[in-house]
């Protein structure tokens, strides 16, 4: 059995758009050579790839699990390409991070600042996700470091200590809950809150605990802090990587400079 990326990308494109005519015309090929290749496979297999219908093609379960497979293939090479073109313009090594809103917004500009002026080389791609699905990338091989929040499932993955994070209100200091040493999440609820904008991982993290209580949090400024009293609310993010000892050079740099220097101090 052999497939070449042609294959590989032309099956993609026939399953996207139901059509090998279409497919074709994406792959830049003739549609006799295109069906060919599609039989070719078939053969090569010994299992049907495509429904063929009046309206087009369908993908069997066979064909799902090759276009599966030929995606995360096709994704690989094209991040190989990415990384010996920026090789090509003098870096030295290349880094995929996810970290959720907090990480980003808070506690990564410091370090990873420093990491790159010390590292000039070296490219980190830092993208935010939510924690959960930060765990499932890293996971599937899809970026060598996350920073996540404690409070999701990590299965097999090997953690170290990155930083606490407490979450608190601020009020007006006028605003009748002012006074209080403590709140709990659902004495909020009542009220309008600032927060970030839809789709950021903290408000998806705190609409979630919203839901749960079942109701929705309000959206609508010298201001106080108090903290939140629910255990959730004060989080360890969690520098997370799939294995540390497979981990590129450049990305071994990296997590070692983000690794937290002192040990944190177990929650109350």
């Amino acid at each position: 059995m052999h497939f070449d990326l042609t294959d590989l990308s032309l099956f993609l494109h026939v399953s996207e758009h139901g059509s090998i005519t279409r497919g074709a015309a994406r792959a830049h090929l003739a549609l006799a050579s295109a069906s060919e290749r599609i039989r070719g496979m078939e053969e090569a297999l010994g299992v049907r790839l495509l429904e063929r219908g009046r309206r087009g093609v369908l993908l069997t379960p066979a064909g799902h699990a090759l276009a599966h497979h030929a995606r995360i293939v096709v994704q690989q090479l094209d991040r190989l390409r990415g990384e010996l073109g920026d090789y090509a313009h003098g870096l030295k090594g290349h880094v995929r991070m996810l970290a959720n809103t907090a990480a980003i917004s808070e506690f990564l500009p410091e370090p990873l600042g420093e990491f790159l002026a010390a590292h000039p080389g070296i490219n980190v791609d830092l993208e935010e996700r939510l924690s959960y699905g930060i765990v499932q990338a890293i996971a599937e091989g899809r970026a060598e470091l996350g920073i996540v929040s404690d409070t999701v499932s990590l299965g097999a993955l090997q953690t170290f200590p990155f930083r606490r994070d407490r979450l608190v209100v601020v009020t007006a200091r006028g605003h009748r809950l002012a006074g209080q040493r403590s709140l709990g999440f659902a004495e909020l609820l009542e009220e309008p809150f600032i927060g970030l904008g839809e789709g950021s991982a903290l408000q998806d993290h705190l609409a979630s605990h919203a839901s749960r209580l079942g109701r929705r949090c309000q959206r609508s400024m010298a201001i106080r802090r108090i903290p939140l009293r629910e255990s959730w609310a004060l989080r360890d993010l969690l520098l997370c990587v799939r294995d540390a000892q497979q981990l590129s050079a450049p990305a071994r740099l990296l997590a070692d400079a983000l690794k937290a220097r002192e040990v944190l101090s177990p929650a109350p």
